[in-house]
């Protein structure tokens, strides 16, 4: 997206799998109250904040995720990721993501190490700059500060 100047400001895709369009009303003890909306807004105002650009995806389908993410190589210089219960299962979006020339942070919004077993292990961390678990919503615009920083300092 370009500033007035005529620079382009960095663009951020940020990406959110499975069930967390249901954030607000599913299991709040675990997950919050917010809504996917009310994160997204919370992304829009700190990106502005920061100078990026953000493009805000969210699908409960492996290979839509799979295609935003091929999409997004060449066109963002970052990617926000919580793939949610992908998370933990899903090499294919781990290929994808590793194809992906920019940093990458991996967001939870549970602690889950704090959780079952199974969750305890991201296919995503592998390829991941960064992670950050157990902060809630606020995990998400955590990252967006922590890629701004990567763009500015490297």
């Amino acid at each position: 997206m370009a500033l007035p100047n005529g620079t382009q400001r960095p663009a951020v895709l940020i990406l959110s799998g499975p069930n967390l369009n249901l954030l607000g009303t599913r299991e709040p003890a675990t997950y919050g109250h917010r809504t996917l909306a009310d994160i997204e807004a919370a992304c829009q105002g700190c990106a502005e904040t920061l100078g990026l650009a953000i493009e805000f995806r969210q699908s409960n389908h492996e290979g839509i995720l799979i295609d935003h993410v091929q999409q997004a190589r060449g066109r963002v210089q970052g990617i926000v990721v919580n793939a949610a219960g992908l998370t933990h299962t899903s090499v294919a979006l781990m290929d994808a993501l590793a194809m992906f020339d920019g940093p990458i942070i991996e967001v939870h919004l549970s602690n889950i190490y704090r959780r079952e077993p199974f969750r305890h292990h991201s296919y995503v961390s592998l390829v991941a700059n960064g992670v950050i678990c157990g902060l809630g919503s606020q995990g998400y615009t955590l990252a967006l500060r922590a890629l701004a920083d990567m763009f500015e300092h490297g």
